[in-house]
């Protein structure tokens, strides 16, 4: 791609930092139009500019060009997943939230699959200078998603009623009704509750308020510490095992799929339990994975000097296991805990964090890697990082589990 475009590899890191900044913007942006506009209007938006943008930088005509354009793109891609998330949450029954929402969320990780056996087809059939732009197109993809979603989504109740649209928010759910009537479910009638005292309006500084601060701060950590081993193994996993484990590289990529593929084994296992066991049970397990694979990379290579591929692999893989299990339960929590007037705005400021992390991450554990003993110190700064974020969240993480949002959000 860079060759194609003149460039020297130098500004690959460029290229890629553009699309984070992008999306901590997206994610401030758009945090605030689904709050003011609608889930809707911004799951809408996000997706036509994050489709629009793809299909822009397939026509990149210089590297400042595709620069721009993937700066742009992140701003959509910032804020398509987390208004999603918020989303979901505002339609799923408590019961069934967890398994519902995290269902949801495996889908990036057959995403990722997917795109990773695409890239290698359209590879294989196009050269390389001309490769690029035909995958970009096929990011186009979105737009005919936002497309569908304006004449098929319907806005999520809850924020209707919060906008006091309560006429319009009655024929959504009306509509709800009929679908499942349709589908030979029999509905109970609706039970008398008291009618909800009526909520302020949205203040984007209340997430520092003295009601949410803890709950903001905590969720802030669980996002770094886990998107931050997350960004770094995934990153370098295949390098590690390439350079310092002396696998080849077609072998290192078999391994690396994988790994993707015990990540969906446990997702799914999360999520089929997550609404009996509960968040903070599972958010223990996959920091627990995670540290039994960093603080054995530890002893394994500080204690008895084993560098061999098959302790990088098991290590590393383990790390990468129980992030993968926090990482889509994060997108869940975050919006559990806030009430409906700043539930979108919170998701994507907590999002904020993953990208941060996910910057940093590669940054300092590529610099690391640099010294003799740079793969240890990974591995040590790893299980620091995920014994601080354990520590923040089995001492300040709510039980959400079953639990209505409306009684959550306090």
């Amino acid at each position: 791609m860079l060759t194609s475009l003149g460039a020297p590899m130098s500004v690959a890191g460029l290229l890629i930092a553009a699309g984070y900044v992008g999306q901590v913007l997206g994610a401030l942006v758009f945090g605030v139009l689904s709050e003011r506009a609608g889930r809707k209007v911004a799951f809408v938006a996000a997706s036509a500019l994050f489709g629009a943008l793809s299909v822009a930088s397939a026509l990149a005509w210089s590297v400042e060009s595709l620069m721009t354009f993937r700066l742009l793109q992140g701003i959509g891609l910032g804020a398509e997943v987390p208004v999603a998330a918020a989303m979901f949450n505002e339609f799923v029954r408590a019961k069934a939230r967890g398994l519902v929402v995290l269902v949801y969320e495996s889908l990036f990780v057959w995403g990722i699959l997917g795109a990773t056996l695409i890239g290698a087809l359209v590879l294989s059939v196009f050269p390389p200078e001309d490769a690029w732009r035909y995958l970009f197109f096929l990011g186009g993809v979105p737009l005919l998603t936002a497309v569908w979603a304006w004449f098929r989504l319907p806005e999520s109740p809850r924020h209707l009623v919060h906008r006091g649209k309560l006429a319009e928010a009655e024929r959504v759910v009306a509509g709800m009704e009929a679908s499942a009537r349709r589908g030979g479910r029999e509905l109970a009638e609706p039970a008398e509750v008291a009618p909800a005292p009526a909520e302020p309006p949205t203040r984007f500084g209340e997430l520092f308020s003295p009601g949410y601060r803890t709950r903001t701060l905590t969720l802030w950590v669980l996002w770094f510490t886990t998107f931050l081993p997350l960004a770094g193994f995934t990153t370098w996993m295949p390098a590690l095992l390439i350079r310092v484990g002396g696998l080849s590289p077609s072998v290192a990529s078999l391994l690396t799929g994988g790994i993707v593929v015990g990540n969906l084994a446990a997702l799914y296992l999360a999520a089929s339990t997550l609404d009996k066991l509960g968040r903070r049970f599972w958010f223990g397990v996959g920091y627990g994975l995670a540290l039994a694979g960093s603080a054995g990379g530890v002893v394994a290579l500080g204690l008895f000097g084993w560098q061999g591929w098959p302790v990088l692999f098991v290590c590393g893989a383990l790390v990468l296991f129980g992030v993968n299990i926090n990482a889509p339960i994060a997108y869940l929590y975050t919006a559990e805990l806030y009430p409906t007037r700043m539930r979108a705005w919170a998701t994507m400021v907590s999002s904020t964090m993953r990208n941060l992390a996910s910057v940093v991450a590669p940054i300092t554990i590529g610099l690391l890697l640099g010294a003799v003993t740079g793969v240890l110190w990974s591995f040590v700064l790893t299980t620091i990082v995920l014994v601080i974020g354990l520590t923040v969240v089995l001492r300040h993480g709510v039980e959400t589990r079953q639990r209505k949002l409306e009684e959550l959000a306090r």
